[in-house]
């Protein structure tokens, strides 16, 4: 069973970026869509951004121009570059393949944006 684990969250000002990283305890080449999903207190998990194996990504409209998603298969890690923050944002943040997805999800990295 692969294990995912993100990291990189951290409080930050609206406005502000971050960078989250999700590495794989083993290679994640064949997984053909990785994401990113958010989960804010008493809201469902929501995907936040895909990408396939060849790079073509896919965004929510709500962090459409602001965030980025990218993989490095040989590191086995995907990432998520979040510009121009927002309140909104606040969430903790998890990493899974796109279908299906792994049934063990990581522990996730908390993005609070406040001032």
């Amino acid at each position: 069973q692969v294990q995912l684990v993100e990291s990189g969250g951290g409080l930050v000002q609206p406005g502000g970026s971050l960078r989250l990283s999700c590495a794989a305890s083993r290679s994640i080449f064949t997984y053909k869509i990785m994401a990113w999903y958010r989960q804010a207190p008493g809201n469902q998990r929501e995907l936040v951004a895909d990408i396939t194996s060849g790079g073509v990504t896919n965004y929510a409209d709500s962090v459409k121009g602001r965030f980025t998603i990218s993989r490095d298969n040989a590191k086995s890690t995907v990432y998520l570059q979040m510009n121009s923050l927002k309140p909104e944002d606040t969430a903790v943040y998890y990493c899974n393949r796109r279908y299906p997805p792994l049934s063990s999800w990581g522990q996730g990295t908390q993005v609070t944006v406040s001032s």
